[in-house]
């Protein structure tokens, strides 16, 4: 005796399309959570970004003016400078007239 075949087609029950539905929920849902959890990153790192931009450009200022006070450090100018504020020595013939203080 020949079996017949006919066109048996499995169907899904409905408990298994409904967990396949939440699956798909928790995925979505998972995936939306962590993408706005990766933009709160972002933007708080383009804000760390920021800052160390205007950092570095006072960084990169200071030392240009470190620079310039080394060459000028280097002259002659300065040497005087520092010679006579700080050590009061004064030119051979020089009189130094200082205000009296106690009027």
């Amino acid at each position: 005796m020949a079996r017949q075949h006919y066109g048996h087609k499995k169907h899904m029950n409905k408990f298994t399309i409904a967990g396949i539905i939440v699956l798909c929920a928790v995925l979505c849902f998972t995936v939306l959570y962590n993408k706005s959890a990766l933009d709160a990153k972002c933007r708080e790192y383009k804000s760390q970004i920021s800052e160390l931009k205007k950092e570095k450009k006072s960084v990169d200022e200071r030392k240009e003016d470190l620079k310039e006070f080394e060459k000028y450090v280097d002259t002659d100018e300065y040497v005087e400078q520092i010679a006579r504020e700080r050590l009061g020595l004064v030119y051979k013939g020089e009189v130094i007239f200082e205000p009296d203080d106690s009027k």
